[in-house]
Parts: structure tokens; sequence; C-alpha cells
């Protein structure tokens, strides 16, 4: 039986592509999620803050927008010469503002931090 001269292995030393294959396959797939995990690690930050800034801006022109409501109504009260509503309409007129005015600072720190 003649062999040919490339082929040095026998019928049972045959090479496995197959596994070399597959496992080159999942070590590149474990850089690849390594590889997102830092993208993510570097790119969540540089998002999360300019979000965070927005939403505390949004929630201060919310309290903002009820402390001016209450303050409408505190006038009406007080033209009107209803002490009670006045007192708990001007209450929480002051308890919005600060709200709002406490939110609008935190934005604004967390956007010079």
């Amino acid at each position: 039986m003649h062999r040919a001269p490339h082929s040095r292995r026998g019928i049972n030393q045959a090479v496995c592509y197959d596994k070399d294959v597959k496992r080159q396959a999942v070590e590149q797939g474990r850089q690849a999620v390594q590889q997102g995990r830092l993208l993510i690690k570097h790119l969540l930050p540089a998002i999360w803050k300019p979000v965070h800034s927005l939403w505390n801006e949004v929630i201060g022109f919310l309290f903002f927008c009820f402390a001016v409501m209450f303050g409408f109504q505190a006038v009406r009260f007080f033209r009107a010469g209803d002490g009670v509503r006045l007192l708990f309409a001007a209450f929480c007129t002051v308890v919005m503002a600060w709200f709002a005015i406490s939110s609008f600072l935190r934005a604004r720190k967390i956007s010079r931090s």
C-alpha cells in the first residue's frame, strides 16, 4: 500500500478541524463580551451624567409649575379673605418652590462635577 508523501498521519490520527474552529469561536465570543463590558463601563457614566442632570431639571420645572399654581390660588384666597385656605396654599407654594430650587441646584451640581 502506497501512501502519499504529504500524509504522515494514519487514519486514527486525523486532525479535527471542527474542534479548533469551535474553540476559537468561543474564545472570540469571550473577548467580544469583555470588550462590550469595557465599552459600557466607559460609556455609561458619560451618558448617565447628562440624563441625571436633565431628570433633575424636569422635576424642578414640574415643582415650579405646582408652586405657580398654588401661588395663584393663594392670591385668590387672599382676595377672598379665606384665611385657612390661604395658609394652606401659601404653605404648599413655599414647599413646591423649595423643591424646585433644590432640584435645579442639584442639577447644576451634577452638571459641574
